[in-house]
């Protein structure tokens, strides 16, 4: 093979494996199936089934054009080759084209056949087909999980390739050619490996990245695993109504946040407790606007008027994990040693408060 031939190889090899799996600086460009069929594929958004049905479909079509377009590519880097013209080429590359029209070619027609009767043969309606009620077909379940995912308060984590989503309701992984769904109140969920990277494009701090098993009891719903960062492991346990077993024994790296919010919530709770007033009614947190409103800051650490401490006269607003979100955000994040013994402001009215000031309301 010649020169010219060989750079065009190497460059189309790296174009193929960047437009298949598209790093970072892809996506970016805008160069992504996403990006090129944004018009037809509507918004996700709106629409998450019905934007994934066609996303799906149109991610299959484009990757099996990739030969073709290599065929067509090599007619130019390699004229001596007379690829321009069938009958005169080489039997292998005879053989590579038939291959490289027929891969579309069965594409388009499969794509053709799931798009029939409001793509009632498409996989993924007959994967939502499983959760649905005898009464209701895989439309009644595509509305719930479009319903839930416009909803702000979501699990969402991973790159487009590789997303998973948990909602009240159901736990997606989303692929480059299809997506895994379960109902929260039918899995199991089972911590099965941990791998640790020392370095991360994003971090220098060494990451550690979990998979959990998915499996369902429902025996027409096949098993899946999901990928995520141990930092976010805590916010995922949150969102899942069933508990996650760790079969594996594995060590789970919570973030330095995560570990200062469990350390804080059990020093407030030996704290001393502040009685609220019968005639006064607590509001929602204005942190969260979730969980009534539990903390109240009073100077407890020393006398009134001795310290950096400072008497807080706000009513209750925060909840205990808001509190200790904002303490912690307020922190010198390389100097983790110090957190405990420090004062921060009081997020509504700036006076200076430490952790002994921060009463549970009983």
């Amino acid at each position: 093979m010649e020169s010219p031939a060989v750079t065009f190889t190497l460059a189309y090899l790296v174009f193929a494996v960047c437009f298949v799996f598209p790093p970072d600086e892809v996506r970016s460009a805008g160069l992504t199936v996403q990006s090129l069929l944004a018009a037809w594929l509507g918004s996700e958004d709106a629409a998450f089934v019905q934007y994934h049905l066609r996303r799906s479909t149109g991610t299959l079509l484009a990757h099996s054009l990739l030969p073709l377009g290599y065929y067509l590519g090599m007619c130019f880097a390699a004229p001596e080759k007379h690829l321009c013209f069938f009958y005169l080429a080489s039997k292998g590359w005879k053989t590579f084209f038939f291959f490289a029209v027929l891969f579309p070619a069965v594409t388009s027609a499969l794509a053709y056949y799931w798009s029939r009767k409001g793509w009632n043969n498409h996989p993924l309606a007959r994967t939502l087909a499983v959760h649905a009620l005898p009464q209701s077909g895989w439309r009644a379940v595509a509305s719930s999980i479009n319903t839930e995912f416009r909803r702000i308060d979501k699990f969402a984590t991973g790159a487009p390739g590789a997303r998973v989503i948990v909602t009240d309701t159901w736990v997606i992984k989303v692929t480059t050619y299809c997506l895994h769904v379960a109902q929260q109140q039918d899995i199991h969920l089972t911590v099965i490996d941990s791998r640790q990277h020392e370095l991360t494009p994003d971090s220098n701090m060494p990451v550690q990245f979990l998979t959990i098993r998915v499996a369902s009891i429902n025996p027409y719903v096949k098993a899946f695993d999901i990928r995520l960062n141990s930092t976010e492991y805590g916010e995922l346990r949150e969102k899942l109504r069933a508990p996650i077993s760790n079969a594996a024994n594995v060590v789970i790296h919570q973030s330095l946040s995560d570990l200062f919010l469990e350390t804080f919530t059990s020093l407030v709770e030996i704290n001393q407790a502040y009685p609220v007033p019968s005639t006064q009614e607590l509001e929602p947190c204005i942190g969260c606007m979730q969980t009534i409103a539990n903390i109240k800051l009073i100077k407890n650490c020393q006398e009134p008027n001795e310290g950096e401490c400072q008497q807080c006269y706000c009513r209750p607003m925060w909840c205990l994990t808001c509190m200790g979100k904002w303490f912690a955000s307020r922190q010198d994040q390389q100097h983790p040693e110090t957190w405990l013994s420090s004062q921060v402001p009081c997020p509504t009215c700036r006076a200076k408060f430490c952790i002994l000031d921060v009463c549970i309301i009983r």
